[in-house]
C-alpha cells in the first residue's frame, strides 16, 4: 500500500512538472521563452514545448499579417504649398520576435506609433516633391512603392516587416478645393471663349470666300451672256 500510495504521489508529481512545463505553439503565433526576464529561446514553429517550470516562462505573439489605420485622414502640403488630406493604411507583420520584444517590449500599440511615423515622414517628403496633379492621379503607385521601401527598411530594426503602403483616397481640403475648382473653370471659360473666337474667324473666312466665288460666277456668267448677243 505504502508502495502504491507512493506511487500515486510520484505520478502526481510528474503530471504537475508536465502540466508546469509544456506549452504549444499554432501557426498563427510565436513564442518567446524567458528564463528570469531573458529570452532563452524562440519558437517560431508550431509543435509542442516544454519549459523550466517556475524558472522560465512563455509570451506568444501574432505572427499573421497587420493592418495599421488612422483614424482619420491626415494633411500633407505639395510642392506648390497646398494641402492634401490622406487616407492610408500600411501592412505589417512581426519576423523577428526577438528583436521585436527588445525594440519596443512587444507593445503593438507603440510598434505601430513607430511604424506611423516613419510613414508620415515619408508622406512628407514625397508629397513636398509633387504637385496636387501628381499627387491626385498620376504618381501614386509609384509614391506607394517608395513608401513601403522605406518603411521596410526602418521597420526590420524592431523585427517588422512591412507588406504594403495603400493610399486609400488623396483628397483636397474644402478650401483647397474651392480655388482649385476656380482655377479649373477659368481654364475652362478660357478654352471655350477661344474656340468660340476661332469658329467665329473660320465662319466669316467661309463667308467671305462665298461671297468671291459667288462674284466669280457672276461676272462669268455676265461675260457669256456678251459673247451670245455679239
Amino acid at each position: 500500500m505504502k508502495n502504491f500510495g507512493a506511487g500515486l504521489i510520484g505520478a502526481f508529481v510528474v503530471m504537475v512538472v508536465l502540466t508546469l512545463s509544456a506549452f504549444t505553439v499554432d501557426e498563427r503565433e510565436y513564442a518567446i521563452v524567458f528564463r528570469l526576464g531573458e529570452i532563452v529561446s524562440v519558437k517560431k514553429t508550431p509543435g509542442l514545448y516544454f519549459k523550466m517550470p517556475l524558472v522560465e516562462n512563455v509570451r506568444y505573439f501574432d505572427k499573421r499579417i497587420l493592418t495599421l489605420n488612422w483614424d482619420e485622414p491626415d494633411r500633407f502640403i505639395t510642392s506648390e504649398k497646398k494641402n492634401v488630406l490622406v487616407d492610408s493604411f500600411v501592412k505589417w507583420r512581426i519576423i523577428d520576435p526577438a528583436k521585436y520584444y527588445v525594440s519596443v517590449k512587444g507593445d503593438e500599440v507603440q510598434a505601430e506609433r513607430r511604424l506611423s511615423q516613419t510613414v508620415n515622414d515619408g508622406l512628407r517628403a514625397e508629397f513636398g516633391k509633387r504637385t496636387i496633379q501628381d499627387v491626385v492621379s498620376g504618381e501614386r503607385s509609384e509614391i506607394m512603392e517608395i513608401l513601403r521601401q522605406r518603411a521596410d527598411k526602418d521597420s526590420r530594426q524592431i523585427g517588422v516587416q512591412i507588406l504594403d503602403v495603400r493610399l486609400r483616397r488623396v483628397d483636397l481640403p474644402k478650401e483647397v478645393s474651392e480655388s482649385v475648382y476656380q482655377r479649373m473653370d477659368a481654364e475652362r471659360k478660357s478654352v471655350a471663349n477661344e474656340l468660340r473666337s476661332q469658329g467665329s474667324a473660320a465662319a466669316e473666312k467661309i463667308r467671305a470666300d462665298a461671297d468671291r466665288q459667288r462674284e466669280v460666277i457672276v461676272a462669268e456668267a455676265f461675260r457669256e451672256a456678251q459673247k451670245i448677243k455679239g
